[in-house]
């Protein structure tokens, strides 16, 4: 049941609680990591401005999608029947006008980045679209979002040099794996609901506990990426000091639900990850304004 805050709170705070405003730190430290480790060093303050206009424009149509999307769905879960669509907070047309001004936001972003971007939008644009419908069909559903957030350092690399390079691909899969990792321990939340209701994911297919290796296997991987990245960027001591807290954050709530379960643990395992994104934006920025 909706709150009594919940009842009176303003159109603006309802779209923000759609879009859940908050895991804007899963992509955008990436994207702003993108941007800096391109322009090796200050990227101009205009691709600064544009890639941020664009992040948010993408970021909230991704989210709006996905709600539209999974409206049906969401109403017949109870961890979600809560959520502004299903439980009729919200329209389902204001939240289509609402996606149509943020994939606007999007393309006038692309429109004033390199040149490339004028083109490449409809790419992240499809991917929002397609990613919902995965989890329909395949147990790969976690790695498919997880790329799509990938996209964010791949595109700001894009939109400051208008090429990629193989620090941007590294960066891409980094992310890619980091949020399919974490994902997969989200997903075994819905582990019942998704076996009843024909849903794919890694728990559904493996069970809790393998669950919990592939997304621990993951960010061991994304580690290693992101070493890459470091190695051809030629990046100094800051990047390396940086990794080791990174490395350190992502491993926490590995150790914590090995050490106290999941069901105890809760959803702080969603705001430590989102602490290694803030984290590792930060990193990049100091090592390439230090270099």
């Amino acid at each position: 049941m909706a709150s009594t805050g919940d009842a009176g709170a303003s159109k603006p705070a309802l779209f923000a609680r759609l879009v859940k405003i908050e895991h804007s730190v899963y992509a955008l430290p990436f994207a702003y990591a993108g941007a800096f480790l391109a322009a090796q060093g200050l990227p101009s303050w205009s691709d600064l401005l544009w890639i941020t206009v664009a992040m948010v424009g993408a970021r909230s149509a991704a989210m709006a999608l996905n709600r539209l999307i999974d409206a049906e769905l969401d109403a017949r879960n109870p961890r979600t029947a809560a959520r502004e669509l299903p439980a009729g907070r919200l329209g389902r047309r204001e939240v289509w006008v609402f996606t149509i001004v943020s994939v606007a936001l999007l393309v006038l972003a692309a429109f004033n980045l390199s040149a490339p971007c004028r083109y490449l939008w409809p790419i992240p644009l499809a991917a929002f679209v397609l990613y919902p419908y995965t989890k329909r069909f395949t147990w790969l559903c976690h790695y498919a979002l997880g790329l799509t957030l990938g996209l964010a350092p791949a595109a700001a690399w894009i939109a400051v040099t208008g090429t990629l390079s193989a620090q941007a691909w590294l960066l891409f899969f980094a992310v890619g794996l980091w949020v399919g990792g974490f994902d997969v321990i989200y997903a075994i939340f819905d582990l019942e609901f998704d076996r009843v209701h024909g849903m794919h994911s890694v728990p559904v297919a493996l069970g809790e506990r393998r669950a919990l290796l592939v997304a621990a296997l993951s960010h061991v991987a994304t580690i290693a990426l992101l070493v890459a990245v470091g190695v051809l960027s030629h990046l100094g001591w800051e990047y390396w000091a940086g990794m080791v807290a990174v490395t350190a954050l992502l491993a926490w709530p590995h150790v914590d639900i090995a050490r106290r379960g999941l069901a105890e643990v809760g959803m702080s395992f969603m705001r430590v990850n989102g602490a290694v994104g803030l984290l590792y934006g930060a990193v990049v920025i100091v090592a390439t304004l230090a270099k």
